[in-house]
């Protein structure tokens, strides 16, 4: 009777362990208990590092949080904690915040930016690692093969190089006395370097030169492009941080000349740059916030996960300030743009 009873306790004691420990969620996370006992939504935390605040990396970041919250994964509900860092361009804070997230407890980090996803990389390698606003990320050795990452790092990048070349043939078709053209450039940042070097190959297929003007901080921006007045017929920047940060001194150097300015982000040109061959941030963001879901909640692994890039490309004009850069908007510039509804800013 006593051994009934002793093994009648244990196998009670079994099940109120079992009951409590409970199995962890799968794909990371933690599950929210309610009051009465009942299982409430996962709640999920992410690390963000962001190089610096500008149009297109803040699209970016909205958009990520976007296809979070689409997906149920939100800071308005309680199921979702960020810990966001921005460097604010300096290279010092980059690389400590890249520090500061080796050991964090985050379930997934996100890296805005070639030098953010370098730092983030090279520091966190125990947690899934998702990269946004990068230009080449091998050259950046963030992944080694595109489709098959292999390690905790995957992502998107930001461009493909058929933009770049669709730039310069529009500029050498609707611009003919264009024969220089002037880019101010950080060459600390490798993406610009993969940018630049893109389009000066395909400018060297019209007969035009890239003539550069070198940068290493925010404030040079303004110099640099005021250097190339008189010794240019156009401006042109690549995705470059440090450049974009400090773009509003290019537009106004090149309209109080009158020279005309292209961009390499839509972001840019609805601030006031004339053309691009681009596509929206946030729409680019929205698609790593969907791999960010697929990661958190699936339990997909980033080895696994290829690197996407956008294929969406257009022109895309703001005719709203060609006057300010002496250029007059024709018909075949328009003709040129597949969905003029977006496409056309005016």
């Amino acid at each position: 009777m006593k051994r009934k009873m002793w093994l009648s306790l244990t196998l009670s004691a079994l099940l109120v362990t079992a009951v409590g420990c409970g199995d962890k969620p799968e794909g990371g996370g933690t599950t929210q208990t309610g009051s009465g006992g009942e299982a409430e939504k996962k709640s999920y935390s992410i690390a963000i590092s962001q190089i610096v605040e500008h149009p297109s990396l803040d699209a970016t970041r909205e958009g990520i949080l976007a296809a979070l919250k689409d997906a149920g994964i939100s800071e308005d509900d309680n199921t979702l904690k960020i810990d966001y860092n921005n460097a604010q361009g300096d290279p010092a804070n980059n690389l400590s915040i890249g520090q500061k997230l080796k050991d964090t407890k985050a379930d997934l980090v996100v890296a805005i930016a070639t030098p953010s996803a370098q730092a983030v990389a090279e520091n966190v390698k125990e947690k899934p690692v998702l990269f946004a606003a990068v230009t080449d990320p091998v050259d950046a050795k963030l992944v080694s093969d595109l489709q098959k990452p292999g390690g905790n790092v995957t992502g998107a990048s930001d461009t493909n190089p058929e933009a770049a070349k669709q730039l310069m043939d529009f500029i050498s078709t609707n611009f003919p006395d264009v024969k220089k053209i002037g880019l101010v450039i950080n060459e600390g940042e490798a993406n610009a370097v993969v940018m630049a070097k893109t389009a000066e190959e395909a400018l060297a297929e019209h007969g035009i030169e890239l003539v550069k003007a070198a940068v290493t901080n925010t404030s040079e921006v303004k110099q640099a492009a005021e250097s190339l007045v008189g010794k240019v017929d156009a401006y042109y920047i690549t995705l470059d941080n440090v450049v974009v940060s400090g773009v509003d001194a290019v537009i106004q150097t090149a309209q109080k000349n009158k020279i005309p300015f292209f961009s390499s982000d839509r972001d840019t040109v609805e601030k006031g740059a004339f053309a691009t061959v681009g596509f929206k941030y946030y729409d680019h963001g929205y698609q790593v916030g969907q791999m960010a879901v697929e990661i958190l909640k699936n339990g997909k692994n980033p080895a696994d996960m290829g690197v996407t890039k956008p294929d969406k490309l257009d022109l895309i004009l703001n005719t709203k300030v060609a006057a300010d850069y002496g250029i007059e908007v024709t018909d075949a510039m328009k003709q040129e743009v597949k969905d003029p509804d977006n496409n056309i800013i005016e």
